[in-house]
């Protein structure tokens, strides 16, 4: 394969996680940003504000386990068939770290993919304000394609 060749697909990889990302109401109104996208990996991150905490100030399990779910699934979609779209079936996370201010980094990456599953891992590193990182959270996802309805 040539590298016009590659370049094309990867410009279709990241049009369609785009496309979908911007249809994500959850993570437009938490902040989170597309920062990466490659065949079998994607990148998010998610700042640091008053949407993401819980009680005692620190990032919400839940908006962590969205962002690596997001993570690992747009990472899915960048081998899943053309035209689908992913569900995720299940996932199971650690979290290392309470963690605030700053900004959360997810990274996803497909472990295996296949025609009816997709397994995906994610690590979830906070990033300090001064540029220190910190592992925040581990996740590993089961995802399956499903027909794009939009």
């Amino acid at each position: 394969m040539t590298a016009k060749n590659n370049q094309e697909k990867t410009e279709t990889v990241l049009q369609r996680v785009q496309q979908s990302f911007e249809r994500q109401g959850l993570m437009r109104y938490l902040g989170a940003e597309l920062l990466r996208v490659v065949a079998g990996e994607c990148v998010i991150t998610l700042p640091y504000s008053d949407k993401v905490t819980q009680q005692q100030g620190g990032f919400h399990g839940g908006a962590i386990g969205a962002v690596a779910d997001i993570a690992g699934g747009y990472a899915a979609m960048t081998v899943a068939p053309a035209g689908s779209e992913v569900v995720t079936v299940e996932y199971k996370i650690n979290f290392l770290a309470g963690c605030q201010g700053g900004e959360l980094c997810a990274t996803g990456r497909v472990v295996k993919g296949g025609k009816r599953i997709i397994v995906t891992a994610v690590d979830v590193v906070h990033v300090a304000d001064d540029g220190r990182q910190t592992p925040c959270a581990v996740l590993q996802q089961t995802i399956m394609p499903v027909a794009k309805t939009y």
